[in-house]
């Protein structure tokens, strides 16, 4: 079981952990379109990732409400002409927010949270890996969707190069 501090600072201090995760995305150059965005954008983008992870540890993992939301984003990050590669590593980074913020100021408390924290750490690193995944799948669905329609590339060729299925092709 997760500790409900943990819960209730990721779902009522979700702004301050974005911001955190908007002082990582400015220290890392390799991120171009994050840097583009202005601090509120990149804040308001990163803010819903808490509340959902507060709600997968306290209800337990949900592939379906997990996959809907980073599927979503994969497929909005790809039509904003982002490069995969920069998503995955600014998840990353929201990942490292929540981790640091477990081995510090949460386990500050007691000796018990700190055996928590490691637990939770486990279940943190599952939730963003899985995040990753569903990003990818719906990147490349959208890049897939997007060169058949627009590009007129044939299926015959995409099948070849997109050896994935995706959830939820139209």
């Amino acid at each position: 079981m997760v500790d409900r501090v943990l819960i209730d600072a990721l779902n009522l201090q979700a702004g301050d952990f974005a911001l955190r995760w908007k002082n990582l995305i400015r220290k890392a150059p390799q991120l171009k379109h994050y840097n583009e965005m202005e601090d509120r954008a990149l804040i308001e983008a990163d803010t819903p990732f808490y509340p959902l992870l507060a709600r997968t540890l306290d209800r337990g993992l949900d592939k379906a409400m997990v996959g809907d939301f980073f599927v979503k984003l994969g497929k909005d990050r790809m039509q904003a002409g982002f490069p995969v590669s920069e998503v995955i590593y600014a998840v990353n980074l929201a990942e490292q927010v929540v981790i640091s913020y477990l081995m510090t100021d949460f386990v500050l408390d007691s000796t018990v949270r700190m055996y928590e924290a490691m637990g939770a750490v486990n279940r943190v690193a599952e939730f963003f890996i899985l995040g990753c995944f569903y990003i990818t799948k719906g990147f490349l669905e959208v890049t897939y969707t997007t060169m058949k329609k627009k590009d007129a590339v044939s299926e015959e060729f995409l099948k070849k190069y997109f050896k994935d299925d995706f959830f939820f092709k139209q």
